[in-house]
């Protein structure tokens, strides 16, 4: 007996047939109209309940593909398909494909699933992280000169670099390609395999250089151990309850070589903005021809993104370590914008991370700059700054920043400041407005050290110590800020930032103050175990921050729980441990640590207004191992998958309104793709990067 799925045993093996009636019939409970598809899924076990559904069409020039879960009975209904031919067939856990038959919307469909014959066939199926949990732990002795011993290396492993980038357990990673399994030595192939292309140092940089090396034994011994036949003992659940509600709808859009980091559909502060528009994205490092996808044509078209200044670094200059097993030698990456992240403003005005120049900053930058900014923290450099998109004029605007930028967020309020990360040291501003008045870039930014107050006066105060140094009781300290995300809180008029590439990592609160920066005062709060590596992270509208931790947790932070004094010279960031609650994401531990999950959720996003249908106020996890999206709903679990093409990877996510009025059908998420080998998935080369509308129905037949 080799499987169980809730409570239901999947022991025969069954044969393909399926029977499509002609339009007008209708099965038991099911009312259809006529663009949907719908019908009853059956095994030689009988119904089949919590399988995948999906209908795909090549007749648009984007992907095309809707998927949707089968009810208790093996009902099911495909929902306001756009007129085309369609392929359909049946995906489950327990089961192997079934064949494709064709199929038009108004038609009743009944199919005939395909028991899986064998383990080995079922688990061809099974998310990344059932696979990835066969991974083993070294002992803490070989991990004994970092700082954060075991825990600081699975930190390192999951959401802090290998699975920050990557989808491992997908069969493109649990495998090798062909033209390495020339290498005898499984350890020799794995230190050839991330040598390779023109993101080889910063592979090798964390595995040989922070971890010695370590990884490389236990990356051999997990692929030996899958090629010589082993099968993950994690057998995951097929969707549940609200699970079974979900539709998700497949597009795609740039090209099959360059990767997409994240896309906006809305303002933030108002999902109602843009109403069934435009997706905009940004493909970080790889390519400067940002994607659009138009998603009521089902059509995509990019615009190239320039830069201000000729000698603008590009990543093609980034050297190929090694061949690429896909590319060669072939630099693929060529981007000097370098654009990370986009958002939309109340006028669906497209603002990016982007950068301009070269990183040498501007005289009104450095000190003896009259700029209000500078004089308190002037800043000699800058990485990525900002840009601003608009789509009615296809005008595109620089916006010099002497801070860098990362992530970026607009804060609710009269002037539209937009925040942003990536700054290091310090946190950095736009007030929008005065820039799209002005285009004077200087007047219109801001940034402000991260200063807290020691001495308990309640104010900022002159002649601070700085970073690193030694506290002095009676003056304030420096902190580095070290944002990743960015979270203006719309409670308190506070901007959160959770830290990146730390161990345990810290969560800051920065007060702006009436006159910033003079008036700017800094928290922060460290992560105590079992909480550990923070990484992406949202706020809810209470003020309360959600961070996905490299622990395997979603960590909930609620400053209003505090107990001790929030300033002074015990406040420097253990002063209240009292503040956290950690919610184990789904899936297995590690073998050795079963206790944590090992999902290695890269970003969190509240979804403030409900956009989902899931409820306002509702956190969600990027569900990297899992194909998709955690939503925890009422202190439960709901995770929104997608089971055609595998190897769905996503680092950011954005909810929007089209119609209020609509119901489920005006709302939902729209989630890209995020991998940095989107050839990696199922597919394989020549497949692009992806785009998934998720929505939530009432229940599995609604239409």
């Amino acid at each position: 007996m080799w499987h169980l799925f809730s409570r239901r045993q999947y022991l025969a093996a069954g044969t393909a047939t399926i029977a499509a009636c002609v339009a007008g019939c209708t099965a038991p409970g099911i009312d259809l109209d006529s663009d949907d598809i719908g019908g009853v899924v059956t095994s030689a076990n009988g119904p089949e309940a919590g399988v995948w559904v999906i209908a795909e069409t090549d007749a648009f020039e984007t992907r095309y593909a809707k998927i949707v879960v089968t009810d208790d009975d093996g009902r099911y209904v495909v929902p306001d398909l756009p007129d085309a031919d369609y392929e359909i067939w049946v995906r489950g856990y327990g089961l192997a494909d079934s064949d494709k038959v064709s199929a038009t919307p108004g038609q009743t469909v009944d199919l005939t699933a395909v028991v899986a014959p064998s383990p080995e066939v079922a688990a061809e199926v099974y998310p990344a992280i059932s696979w990835y949990s066969m991974m083993n732990l070294p002992d803490e002795s070989e991990v004994s000169f970092l700082s954060g011993g075991l825990n600081e290396y699975i930190s390192i492993m999951t959401n802090q670099q290998c699975v920050g980038c990557h989808q491992l357990g997908q069969k493109a990673t649990r495998t090798f390609p062909e033209s390495l399994m020339a290498i005898e030595d499984s350890q020799a192939r794995w230190m050839r395999r991330v040598q390779a292309s023109q993101a080889a140092h910063q592979m090798l940089r964390p595995l040989a250089g922070t971890l010695r090396g370590v990884p490389f034994k236990y990356l051999a011994d997990w692929t030996d151990r899958i090629e010589a036949g082993e099968l993950p003992t994690f057998i995951p659940e097929r969707p549940q309850g609200v699970e079974r509600n979900i539709v998700a709808t497949v597009r795609d859009w740039g090209d099959s070589q360059h990767y997409l980091h994240d896309l906006i559909s809305t303002d933030r502060r108002d999902p109602t903005v843009n109403p069934y528009g435009e997706i905009y994205g940004a493909p970080e490092l790889s390519t400067d021809n940002f994607p659009i996808l138009n998603p009521v044509e089902n059509t995509d078209r990019t615009f190239l993104a320039p830069v201000r200044d000729a000698d603008t670094p590009t990543t093609n200059s980034d050297p190929v370590g090694a061949p690429s097993a896909y590319w060669g030698t072939e630099r693929i990456w060529d981007s000097k914008a370098n654009a990370h992240n986009p958002m939309l403003d109340q006028d669906s005005r497209v603002w990016y991370t982007a950068r301009i120049r070269a990183p040498s900053n501007p005289d009104y930058c450095r000190e003896g700059s009259d700029q209000p900014s500078a004089r308190l923290t002037p800043m000699d450099n800058a990485g990525r700054h900002l840009s601003v998109y608009e789509p009615d004029t296809g005008e595109y605007h620089f916006v010099d920043t002497c801070f860098s930028s990362h992530h970026l967020q607009f804060a609710e309020g009269g002037n539209n400041r937009l925040w942003t990360s990536g700054g290091g040291p310090v946190i950095g501003w736009l007030d929008t407005d005065l820039f799209m008045e002005t285009k004077d870039a200087k007047r219109a930014q801001g940034w402000t050290a991260a200063v807290v107050d020691i001495n308990g006066n309640g104010k900022r105060d002159e002649g601070y110590t700085d970073i690193g140094a030694p506290i002095d009781p009676t003056k304030d300290a420096r902190i580095d800020p070290n944002y990743y995300a960015v979270m203006p809180n719309p409670a308190d008029g506070s901007v959160w930032g959770a830290t990146g590439f730390e161990f345990p990592g810290r969560v800051v609160r920065l007060d702006p103050g009436t006159n910033p920066p003079a008036t700017a005062l800094a928290e922060q709060f460290n992560i105590p175990l079992p909480g550990f590596a923070s990484r992406g992270a949202d706020i809810d509208r209470d003020g309360v921050v959600w961070v996905s931790l490299g622990s395997g947790h979603l960590g909930e932070f609620d400053r209003r729980k505090c107990e001790g004094p929030l300033n002074g010279p015990t406040a420097l960031g253990d002063h209240c441990p009292e503040g956290w609650t950690f919610h184990r994401y789904p899936g297995p531990g590690f073998p050795q640590r079963p206790e944590f999950s090992m999902e290695s959720s890269y970003y969190s996003w509240v979804d403030q207004h409900n956009t989902a249908g899931l409820g306002e106020n509702v956190p969600m996890s990027t569900g990297n191992l899992f194909d998709g999206v955690h939503a925890l709903v009422d202190g439960e679990w709901v995770t929104m998958r997608i089971p055609y093409p595998l190897g769905f990877y996503t680092k950011g996510f954005d909810g929007r309104i089209d119609d209020p009025d609509a119901g489920w059908k005006g709302r939902g998420l729209w989630v890209p793709s995020g991998d940095r080998t989107p050839w990696l998935k199922e597919g394989g080369l020549g497949t692009r990067p992806l785009v998934v509308h998720f929505q939530v129905r009432p229940d599995p037949l609604a239409k």
